[in-house]
């Protein structure tokens, strides 16, 4: 039983982490597998774009013309094009809009499926996986109580973001019933103007004269720089122009903000999807995926990819009572940009930290050249305390208690040994920059972070181990006592504990976004501190157990000496990494 157990717990450990993997991919995937239930009465895919107005190189057939209740009718979808997935129904011809009605059986059951509609088994047929097709063939039978006539609809996705919404296929009747006209279907518009490609790139002339502009890094041109990310806007009459620029795999976008937090914001994405680039309107609410706006607000688009920059231009009116989600632009926001990767046209969580402007700004105002920032200070000086307490402050406190107790034997500093009030000193002003430090992210997010993996929990538990140091210090024994032994090793081993921690937690912490350090520059250069810290106390370690020797004094100076660079080097290292 003793060896099953953990067998047992480890499978259930991995059955576990396949669930939640096959969920994650569900989630994202974009119901490859074709399990669009939830879609079985407006036939729309929840893939947050719109249908496709232009004419459909696809066509929906059947075998009759006529049927009786019970008959198997074959239908057929086709095109000229390959599609990717689909829906097929039967519905009503008088009421399109009704349930679907009847049920189908599969002639290849590799690449179509049953769906379960209007609580009827079969009753729709999908798409097993995104593999491209040309034709599909399905089996519909005719119902007891079938309506006089029937129409078959489809709804096809030639790609992710390019689709056709309820095509039309053949109305047949019952007996000797003449086909009504059937009812239209209502497919919902998209942007009134078609996208233009943008003949060449943006620049950054006349930002702060004629235009707004938020530029990352300070000072880059877009028209040069293919790292540059940039925004502009400026106001004409009652619209207003934006131009957004970026490096990107899958997108580029902005939002309009009424604080510095993601959610209930008014967005804008440029999504490359195969080098074409949709350009829409959003909402975002909390950390969701943006809800894609089906109004058409956006007017003069354009769009251009070059050298792996996406770059694209808009105008929209002030007021838009036509999408009341809109912002008005007469009003002040903070403004983000953010980028990332995106797959069939939908996009991934941002991969940086969003460039935030520094402060509020009024879109119609006069033009400005906007600061902004993908690190917040709060989160740079936790960084920067962090590091000051446990690689200055609590290294140097060990040291002193560990390595200096010989220097001043007999010296005092307001009643108490000179090494142990400067032990107390480092070791209590590690604690309190710690405690600090760590209420700043908790500050900042105004939550637990769910995104920073590892780092939060060791920093919890650093800051529990900092803590006990002094409360066992206050009740520590009396150097002759008997029990004194247990003081000294429960010091000892929670002050190295915590140490360890802290370090650990500090290469964590270096990788998170809200830094927004240099990778790999950060890493080696906390790496060689860590040693370099290791290196010294080794060479103290020698001179304490006369390992190597060379007189007191000689010893003296040579642990100034070594106390004074690491002195330097933390200060040095705090500046460089987190200011």
């Amino acid at each position: 039983m003793r060896i099953a157990l953990p067998v047992l717990e480890m499978w259930n450990l991995q059955t576990a982490l396949a669930i939640l993997g096959t969920l994650c991919l569900t989630s994202i995937s974009g119901y490859k597998n074709g399990k669009v239930e939830k879609s079985c009465e407006s036939m729309m895919p929840e893939h947050h774009s719109q249908p496709n107005t232009t004419a459909s190189p696809y066509t929906l057939t059947v075998n009759a013309s006529k049927f009786s209740p019970g008959d198997n009718i074959r239908v057929t979808l086709s095109g000229s094009e390959h599609f990717e997935g689909f829906l097929i129904q039967a519905r009503d011809a008088t009421n399109l809009d009704g349930p679907a009605i009847g049920s189908f059986t599969l002639v290849d059951p590799e690449i179509s499926q049953r769906l379960t509609c209007n609580s009827i088994e079969g009753s729709a047929v999908s798409h097993t996986s995104n593999a491209k097709k040309t034709e599909i063939q399905v089996i519909w039978k005719a119902p007891s109580k079938a309506p006089p006539t029937v129409q078959f609809l489809a709804t096809v996705l030639a790609h992710y973001k390019i689709f056709w919404l309820k095509l039309p296929g053949p109305v047949i009747s019952q007996g000797d019933v003449t086909p009504a006209p059937s009812q239209s279907t209502t497919v919902m518009s998209t942007n009134s103007a078609s996208p233009s490609i943008l003949p060449q790139p943006f620049t950054s002339e006349g930002c702060g004269t004629s235009k707004s502009c938020l530029i990352d890094p300070v000072s880059c041109n877009p028209s040069v720089d293919t790292n540059c990310f940039f925004l502009s806007y400026s106001t004409l009459g009652q619209t207003v122009s934006f131009e957004l620029s970026g490096p990107a795999q899958g997108y580029v976008s902005f939002a309009l903000s009424k604080d510095k937090w993601m959610g209930d914001d008014d967005a804008y994405l440029c999504i490359n999807d195969e080098g074409r680039v949709s350009v829409e309107a959003a909402h975002t609410t909390g950390r969701t995926y943006p809800e894609v706006s089906s109004k058409s607000v956006l007017t003069d688009v354009g769009w251009r990819v070059s050298d792996g920059v996406i770059q694209c231009k808009f105008s929209r009116s002030i007021y838009t009572p036509q999408d009341p989600v809109r912002f008005s632009l007469n009003n002040s926001y903070y403004l983000f940009v953010a980028h990332g990767t995106a797959e069939y046209g939908m996009i991934h969580r941002h991969t940086w930290q969003p460039l935030i402007s520094s402060h509020h700004q009024i879109i119609t105002g006069p033009p400005e050249i906007l600061t902004g920032s993908r690190s917040p200070l709060l989160m740079k000086y936790h960084g920067a305390l962090m590091l000051i307490a446990w690689m200055l402050a609590g290294s140097t406190g060990k040291l002193m208690a560990a390595y200096f107790k010989p220097d001043w034997p007999e010296q005092t500093l307001f009643g108490q040994k000179i090494w142990f009030q400067v032990h107390r000193m480092l070791m209590s002003l590690t604690v309190l920059l710690t405690a600090v430090g760590f209420v700043f992210p908790f500050v900042y997010r105004g939550k637990w972070s769910t995104r920073a993996g590892a780092h939060p929990y060791l920093g919890c538990t650093v800051m529990i181990l900092a803590f006990c140091q002094p409360i066992m210090a206050a009740f520590r024994p009396a150097p002759d006592s008997s029990r004194r032994w247990i003081f000294n090793w429960l010091h000892w081993g929670v002050g190295n504990a915590a140490e360890i921690i802290a370090v650990v937690s500090m290469f964590f912490g270096i990788r998170q976004q809200s830094l927004l350090l240099p990778y790999p520059w950060t890493t080696g250069v906390l790496s060689a501190f860590v040693v370099w810290t290791i290196v010294l106390k080794l060479v103290l370690k020698l001179h304490k157990h006369d390992v190597i020797r060379k007189g007191l004094y000689q010893q003296f100076e040579v642990k100034n000496i070594l106390l004074i660079y690491l002195f330097l080097t933390s200060i040095q290292l705090s500046v460089q990494m987190f200011m």
